[in-house]
């Protein structure tokens, strides 16, 4: 079958990447500045609370901008979703940069924590709602590769930027989004869910009739369609077509959150000291970094050949065994052994690696796949919320674990998220590789409901 890689497609995918970057780049942001504040500016950040809050507190700015984001979508539009959200991330950035008081710092960081919830599930809708279904994983999965490029470019430019500068530096990509977006076309799928002719957009990124099939209720003959019933009674939100991929949504993203990978993200440092490492905290950082960025990179070119699925499965079964392995380190002591010192750091560089190849983006590919039409916009914002209030707990409770559960318990709680995660995986979520949006909508709704497939026939420019 001729895949349809228009340049076109790829344009509108590196504008929700940026997007995707720019999240990496306020996730990466506190690992790289605090440091910095503590040499040049010592009087900003005086307590360990206060380091926490500076990394803490963009989730909860995130967890009230998902809630937000799918009436954004919905009313907006995927694309004005992402290009309204630009200003405000710029605002949030120059804030930051030059604010004299440690307050003001974290206000800005909340509002980009609320950027990031904005445009978490918009981006990944908008992509998967422009392509084809044959490379919709390589091209869905470029915006979490993004993010992990973002994470590094803040680790590596942060080594030798001032932290306001490092602020400025991550306002410039924010401009950059807003100006990329500007030819881009709305989404059909949402055009044609407002009674818009989507013919314009559909032939402008030469997408296929399947990319654009829609899921067509039944209906008395000649009985003219009504509007969709509201997601929230309990008709609509408990049928197999919701019911059912929203708990598959919310599941994935919860479990990838308590793999522990923020804990793991954001206490890099102190993993790297207790293991005996020669290596400096930033090079460490760094080195995290570029193995997650690398990872993700393999995870976009096997996710529509290997499926969904199968890089799920090994990606929970390699965080299970290293996150157990790191338990051991910790309850053996091994750092006072030969060897064996560096065990910790060989488990998170494989935990990295195995987050990385599958959970670290696959959820967020099947936000924009899973939920149907009518309701995408409201699901992938709630399943984003379940992520994000998942990340803050996750942060705020690390320490608090270590002490109850000691660091190797901690680790070994993680290790049997990880494994929960492989069987629900193995037996509840569905393979969706290769099928258009419509196909994966029909098959929630299952057999008894003889719903038709429209596949409407646009022509598009070959």
């Amino acid at each position: 079958m001729k895949v349809n890689w228009s340049v076109f497609k790829l344009w509108l995918t590196f504008g929700a990447s940026l997007a995707f970057l720019i999240i990496g780049l306020v996730r990466g942001y506190s690992a790289s500045a605090i440091p910095s504040i503590e040499a040049i500016d010592p009087e900003m950040i005086q307590s360990n609370e206060r380091k926490s809050w500076m990394g803490a507190i963009p989730p909860l700015g995130a967890f009230v901008g998902s809630l937000l984001s799918g009436t954004l979508m919905q009313r907006a539009g995927r694309k004005r979703a992402l290009q309204l959200t630009a200003p405000l991330w710029v605002a949030s950035w120059l804030l930051i940069g030059f604010t004299k008081y440690f307050a003001l710092v974290l206000v800005g960081r909340w509002l980009s924590g609320l950027c990031v919830g904005f445009i978490l599930a918009p981006a990944q809708v908008y992509v998967s709602e422009c392509c084809d279904p044959e490379i919709r994983g390589r091209l869905g999965s470029l915006p979490t590769l993004s993010m992990s490029l973002g994470i590094l470019l803040s680790y590596i430019a942060g080594n030798w930027l001032y932290w306001r500068y490092l602020a400025f530096f991550s306002c410039i990509f924010c401009v950059a989004l807003f100006l990329v977006l500007l030819p881009l076309p709305e989404s059909p799928v949402w055009l044609e869910s407002q009674g818009a002719d989507p013919s314009q957009a559909v032939k402008w990124l030469h997408l296929s009739s399947r990319a654009t099939a829609t899921v067509k209720e039944n209906s008395e003959k000649g009985e003219v369609a009504s509007p969709p019933s509201s997601l929230f009674t309990r008709k609509v939100f408990f049928s197999s077509v919701v019911i059912k991929p929203l708990i598959v949504g919310f599941a994935l993203l919860f479990f990838q959150q308590f793999s522990g990978i923020d804990a793991v993200i954001f206490f890099t440092v102190e993993i790297f000291e207790s293991s005996g490492s020669k290596l400096n905290a930033m090079t460490a950082t760094i080195v995290v970094g570029l193995v997650q960025l690398v990872m993700n990179g393999v995870s976009t070119m096997l996710v529509d050949r290997a499926g969904r699925r199968p890089l799920l499965l090994i990606s929970a079964a390699i965080m299970c065994v290293s996150m157990a392995s790191m338990g051991a380190a910790f309850y053996f002591e091994f750092e006072n052994s030969t060897w064996l010192g560096y065990l910790p750091i060989g488990s998170l560089v494989t935990f990295m690696i195995g987050f990385s190849l599958g959970f670290g983006g696959l959820p967020f590919l099947l936000l924009g796949e899973l939920f149907p039409t009518h309701y995408r916009s409201q699901l992938s914002a709630m399943a984003s919320s379940v992520n994000l209030l998942s990340m803050f707990t996750v942060i705020k409770t690390y320490h608090a674990l270590e002490t109850v559960l000691t660091s190797a318990g901690t680790f070994w709680m993680y290790s049997c998220f990880c494994s929960l995660a492989f069987i629900f995986v193995l037996f509840v979520v569905p393979e969706t590789k290769g099928k258009s949006l419509a196909e994966i909508e029909q098959h929630f709704r299952g057999s008894k409901e003889k719903d038709a497939v429209n596949m409407q026939t646009v022509s598009s420019v070959s």
